[in-house]
């Protein structure tokens, strides 16, 4: 009777808690709900990763949300052995490795956004990918497809980021934290059907062990869902890395592996310019946050060498004047008005990022003065209720508004920037019981990356080392570019040792007195930046709990001129009154738009949840569990 006490206590008090957030005024700038996003969570089936029994209850000690139930178990074991959010994230780091080797892993890298309870510290470990010493603008020129060609393999930053992430903020070691990702690799895991789904598609089956690993005859996977799927070269390369420490990778034989498999490449294609000295030199870099306010929170995300937390930023400053969540003036959660300022705020500002965003320590990249909030009143204000912006909106000029005393000069007229494509990564955030938080994207960029094991061939065999090389640099300017304001070389055409402009975007939401309320982050390439962008939104604005925010369906504009994508879920009448005013819609057959993973604390109660999305097998577990559910 007292359990049954409890729960209903429980439970009542979240529904109460949701009807008053709901009945909240959505136009209210004042202090945020300290009980923002707090929610229930149920897995999705379809991660078939045996829902525990505590599913929907708050936790204190610690909750993972990750887009693979075998990931999250391994985050979990961590935290429960002693380990922070820090360690917790590099475990899962390593073990998606195994059990999502199509969207990240040591052959690629990523952003670690960290939050530091104690100290109230915020930093990214930055793990991006850098272009080789060799690399030129023109080297994709005259190349046919070249994602799925070693032209296309930066510099791996992952080994490092993560070695330097526990050496600054970490409480074990990285021989430690890899032991999960060592027993699956080794001992094997249950193939999960996102795994079993892609293990057949194109990129695949680009190059020999690759075919023969996932797809053997080029049409049924290797395994069936819920078989057994094991990966002794990447244990041993693992444990070759937790004795010896990062630099094993960056040097000797794991490098020489790298280094020739990023010069693979078919038909007539083009290899990497990667030397084992571009790895050995390679250092990640610790960075601080891009910032601004959205309605009384604070916003922190990634600042360059990604465009994430920019573009998210300016789009939210543009869409502050907008009543969005008001359903009686016309702006609630899917109405016409709310998606068509959405629409019209990502145009233009994805017009910005297309000329202004890349990597700053190698270009101008006015950050100031896109979000200054003058220039963001002057692009906001082309945004009207009964019209789409027309011709396409072009990129402003944020330098007056960045460099004082700068004088304005014309804009040239070139072609918009074109970059390859970016179709998976993966992202996951930790919370533990001190209250340091972690949001991490990674990714080795499209499916499979290039398609292409590290290793090379002595004495007529393949000496695989089990992971897949990323495709990075085509997130480079794919032909070289010109900045229309400068007349220089664009922001984000290659250059040697720079890192490709990312979409990436961990994010933090903070209260009015700085307290972290919300890590979130998601993969999707260009589409990451919406996919954040909605899911704050729909946590301030239109008052959701997490896990609602997560599930209901998004749009995304990834591009000036492009067309708006929409997932299913929206009223037909809202479609036509977009048609009508002027935008192109595309509504998918399935939702896939993203893949939101989400920690949140209740500042009110100190009780932890989270949020996974069932766009692919999001999975949340949180701490303590009971006995006999580890």
């Amino acid at each position: 009777m007292k359990k049954s006490r409890q729960r209903f206590v429980f439970w009542s008090t979240l529904v109460i808690l949701a009807f008053l957030l709901a009945a909240a005024p959505a136009t209210w700038c004042g202090p945020p709900q300290e009980t923002l996003g707090v929610s229930g969570v149920t897995l999705p089936d379809n991660a078939k990763g045996k829902p525990p029994s505590w599913t929907g209850k708050a936790f204190r000690q610690g909750v993972v949300a990750v887009a693979n139930p075998h990931g999250a178990e391994a985050g979990a074991k961590i935290l429960e052995a002693g380990g922070n959010a820090v360690d917790a994230a590099v475990a899962i780091a390593y073990a998606l490795n195994v059990v999502e080797p199509q969207s990240a892993g040591i052959g690629g890298g990523g952003f670690m956004m960290i939050h530091i309870a104690a100290t109230g510290q915020t930093v990214f470990i930055d793990s991006r990918e850098k272009a080789p010493a060799g690399a030129t603008r023109n080297m994709f020129v005259g190349v046919s497809s070249p994602s799925t060609k070693g032209v296309s393999c930066g510099v791996p930053g992952m080994v490092r980021g993560t070695a330097l992430a526990l050496a600054q903020y970490g409480r074990l070691s990285l021989a430690e934290v890899m032991q999960p990702a060592i027993r699956l690799a080794e001992d094997g895991f249950a193939a999960t059907p996102r795994y079993v789904a892609a293990s057949c598609n194109s990129r695949a089956l680009n190059y020999p062990e690759t075919k023969a690993y996932f797809c053997p005859d080029g049409i049924h996977p290797r395994v069936d869902v819920g078989e057994i799927v094991t990966n002794p070269n990447l244990a041993d390369t693992f444990k070759v890395i937790a004795a010896q420490g990062p630099d094993a990778f960056y040097s000797g034989d794991i490098a020489k592996g790298i280094v020739e498999g990023q010069k693979r490449y078919y038909g007539t294609g083009k290899s990497g310019t990667m030397t084992e000295a571009d790895l050995a030199n390679y250092q990640p870099a610790v960075r601080v946050p891009v910032v601004a306010t959205y309605r009384g929170y604070t916003i922190k995300s990634m600042t360059s060498p990604s465009s994430g937390g920019l573009t998210i930023l300016q789009m939210l400053k543009m869409l502050e004047r907008f009543p969005i969540g008001d359903s009686s003036q016309g702006f609630g959660f899917g109405e016409t008005n709310t998606l068509h300022v959405m629409i019209e705020a990502m145009r233009l500002a994805y017009a910005d990022r297309a000329v202004w965003m890349g990597d700053a320590d190698f270009a101008y990249v006015p950050a100031v003065g896109l979000l200054d909030p003058v220039y963001v009143a002057l692009r906001g204000g082309n945004i009207h209720l009964g019209s789409r912006i027309s011709p396409n909106p072009t990129a402003g000029d944020p330098r007056p508004y960045d460099v004082a005393a700068f004088s304005r000069g014309p804009r040239l007229a070139v072609a918009d920037p074109v970059t390859g494509p970016g179709e998976t990564t993966t992202h996951f955030c930790v919370v533990d019981k001190w209250g340091n938080l972690v949001s991490y994207t990674n990714t080795i960029e499209s499916s499979h990356g290039f398609g292409a094991f590290a290793g090379y061939t002595q004495d007529g065999q393949f000496r695989n080392f089990g992971f897949l090389l990323n495709n990075e640099l085509t997130d480079f300017n794919t032909t070289p570019s010109t900045n229309p304001y400068t007349g220089t070389i664009g922001t984000n055409d290659v250059e040697p040792m720079k890192r490709p402009r990312s979409s990436m975007a961990p994010t933090m939401i903070f209260d009015p007195q700085g307290r972290p309320v919300v890590a979130l982050g998601s993969p999707g390439g260009a589409t990451i930046i919406n996919s954040v962008l909605q899911v704050i939104m729909n946590l301030i604005d239109h008052k959701m709990t997490l896990q609602a925010a997560i599930d209901v369906p998004r749009i995304s504009v990834t591009a000036a001129s492009g067309g708006t994508s929409m997932e299913p879920g929206f009223q037909q009448d809202v479609i036509n009154d977009l048609l009508a005013l002027g935008h192109s819609i595309s509504v998918a057959s399935v939702s896939d738009i993203g893949s939101i993973q989400a920690v949140i604390i209740d500042l009110q109660t100190g009780k932890q949840y989270g949020g996974a999305d069932a766009r692919r097998e999001g999975t949340v577990i949180g701490l303590p569990r009971p006995q006999g559910n580890k």
